[in-house]
C-alpha cells in the first residue's frame, strides 16, 4: 500500500502562491492521483486531478481554482504537485493528496477506495 505525505502548505496572503508536493513510499504511476481540500464545517471536496502515466490522459480542475491552479506529477520522484497562484481566502483548508480513484469525478464515494494522505493546511488571509 503507498504511504503518501503532503507538504508545501502554510500561511498566506490573498493574491500569493504555493506549490504543495505529495511524496509516495512507492511508485503510483498506475494511479490516477488527486487534491482534495476540506475546510471545517465543510465536506472534503476534489480540487484537482491527474491521469495515471505521464498524465497525457487528461487533468480536471473544479471550477473554482481553473485558471489558478495547475496539478503535475514526478513519476520518476513518486511525486505529485499542486501549484496554486492568485490564492483567496476561500481556498484555505486542508488539502489531501489521494491515488487510485476515478478520473473524470470529483465524488468522494469514487475515491473512497484510494490511497490518502495526512493533508497539509493552507491558510489565505485576506
Amino acid at each position: 500500500q503507498a504511504q503518501l505525505q503532503e507538504s508545501g502548505g502554510g500561511s498566506v496572503q490573498a493574491g500569493g502562491s504555493l506549490r504543495l508536493s505529495c511524496v509516495a513510499s512507492r511508485s503510483t504511476s498506475i494511479y490516477n492521483m488527486a487534491w482534495f481540500r476540506q475546510s471545517p464545517g465543510k465536506e472534503r471536496e476534489g480540487v484537482a486531478q491527474i491521469s495515471h502515466g505521464d498524465g497525457g490522459g487528461g487533468t480536471y480542475y473544479t471550477d473554482s481554482v481553473k485558471g489558478r491552479f495547475t496539478i503535475s506529477r514526478d513519476n520518476a520522484r513518486n511525486t505529485l504537485f499542486l501549484q496554486m497562484n492568485s490564492l483567496k481566502p476561500e481556498d484555505s483548508g486542508v488539502y489531501y493528496c489521494a491515488a487510485g480513484g476515478a478520473l473524470g469525478s470529483f465524488f468522494l464515494m469514487d475515491w473512497k477506495s484510494a490511497h490518502w494522505g495526512q493533508g497539509t493546511q493552507v491558510t489565505v488571509s485576506s
